[in-house]
């Protein structure tokens, strides 16, 4: 048996398969309509939606199996998300991939497999919507696109997942799916005994930027606004834009002050804009931050209304923390070491 090879782009996979908050969530009828129809349009006894998350397969709808997930080290479907192409197990025993595989040898008995990749809308692949018989058979030209398109229809189906905690327009979580994400993230940092930061980011100066400019460029601010917090923040980092110019972050760990460095490179990497660019006005932004101990009784509503406060009075105060960052680098790690934590 041949163990599945990891992905190229695994971490940002797997982090984009957790985002969608799907993985072990009930039955949905956009889905099993799906599987239902491979099943009958192929005459297969099972037909799966199935998305490969970091040590499994977890089967988001089925048609004939009994179990919601399998390992991946033994999945069939863990060697199809290798490809965007669809790929076609014809006889499983005689496949040097599959033949002692304990899915193929064991009750199971899988003899035929195609699987189609399914993806988000950045182009990720999350899994398969795959046909499975204990029979083997032969799979013609035409039954490949057909796969294709009900595959299509699947990330379709992801993607309006995704849609519905995204922000269309920079990309980043959107309020509900970051609130789904960060209360997670707390139980788990709970559970592990981990130390976060949760801060408040709001740019200033935006209605100024609509009115003088246009919304156009408005959004365009959004957009970079949100472009540099992605090159800043760790790809780990919960980031949201949670309201019309107000954005968040959820950052894990043990080290304050390394978040404290983080803002002073996020500080930075704003004024260096405003110095190069020729756009007629400069990006600033107020902030809030909370340390949150793993021991405190605290809910996420009430560490954001604190962070908020505290980002508040940081833009009543009216201090541009922009060109004082850019001038003198250790600044925001004393504000934020003296007042926010």
């Amino acid at each position: 048996m041949k163990t599945p090879e990891i992905t190229e782009n695994e971490a940002q996979r797997i982090k984009a398969l957790h985002s969608l908050n799907i993985l072990d969530t009930g039955p949905e009828e956009r889905f099993d309509r799906l599987t239902r129809l491979a099943q009958h349009m192929f005459n297969v006894p099972i037909a799966v939606v199935s998305l490969v998350d970091e040590d499994r397969q977890w089967f988001k709808s089925s048609c004939g199996l009994s179990v919601d997930e399998t390992p991946r080290n033994i999945s069939f479907c863990g060697h199809a998300i290798l490809s965007d192409e669809p790929m076609i197990i014809h006889d499983a025993t005689k496949d040097e991939r599959f033949f002692d595989n304990p899915l193929v040898t064991g009750d199971l008995g899988i003899r035929f497999y195609a699987g189609a990749p399914i993806h988000d809308a950045s182009g990720k692949i999350m899994g398969t919507l795959c046909l499975i018989d204990t029979q083997t058979r032969e799979f013609s030209s035409s039954d490949v696109i057909a796969l294709k398109d009900l595959a299509e229809l699947a990330s379709r189906e992801l993607i309006a997942v995704e849609l519905a905690t995204r922000d269309y327009l920079t990309g980043l979580l959107n309020r509900r799916g970051f609130m789904a994400q960060a209360r997670q993230q707390l139980l788990d940092a709970v559970e592990n005994d981990e130390h976060s930061v949760y801060i408040s980011l709001d740019m200033n100066n935006f209605k100024a930027i609509n009115d003088d400019f246009g919304h156009a460029e408005g959004d365009d601010s959004l957009k970079y606004f949100a472009d540099v917090m992605q090159k800043i923040f760790r790809g780990t980092d919960l980031m949201a834009r949670v309201g019309g110019d107000e954005f968040a972050v959820l950052l894990s760990s043990d080290q304050i002050v390394d978040n404290s460095l983080l803002l002073n490179r996020f500080q930075k990497a704003v004024a260096r804009d405003n110095e190069e660019s020729d756009k007629g006005y400069d990006l600033s932004f107020s902030y809030g931050a909370v340390a949150i101990d793993p021991r405190d009784k605290v809910s996420l509503d009430d560490i954001i209304r604190e962070a908020d406060a505290f980002m508040y009075r940081d833009k009543k105060s009216a201090v541009d923390r922009v060109r004082n960052a850019y001038s003198h680098p250790d600044t925001i790690a004393e504000v934020q070491q003296h007042s926010y934590l």
